[in-house]
């Protein structure tokens, strides 16, 4: 990010972010960072490749919020996971700073996600 010579904010190659950022473009942001955040965790998760596709997911939308290292930083539950202990997985997911205090209604959500392995209510 910087400050063209106009002082607009800007990205990339001249994308004046103070214009505002189109749907269509901010939706194609969020796919590449998806895909770059799976990538990255299917090289350092080793199990990764064998969850479903819905725990995947839980795991990329942790990944997102937290950065990677902040993900990898949940040793117990990713070791419960790694084994499909997906109670423990949940209750580790849920003993944490993140589920008390950054993100409550996240992580209860995700948690049970990957508790039943459905997104469905």
């Amino acid at each position: 990010m910087y400050k063209c010579p106009a002082g607009k904010t800007t990205i990339g190659y001249g994308t004046n972010l103070d214009a505002g950022l189109p749907e269509d473009e901010a939706r194609m942001l969020l796919s590449v960072r998806l895909i770059k955040l799976a990538d990255e965790l299917s090289v350092r998760i080793p199990w990764w490749g064998g969850l479903s596709e819905v725990r995947q997911d839980v795991l990329i939308n942790m990944a997102y919020q937290m950065g990677v290292e902040g993900l990898m930083g949940f040793k117990n539950a990713l070791a419960a996971m790694g084994r499909e202990d997906w109670a423990t997985a949940e209750a580790e997911m849920l003993d944490s700073k993140w589920a008390r205090s950054d993100s409550p209604n996240r992580a209860k959500e995700l948690a049970m996600i990957m508790r039943t392995g459905s997104d469905e209510n």
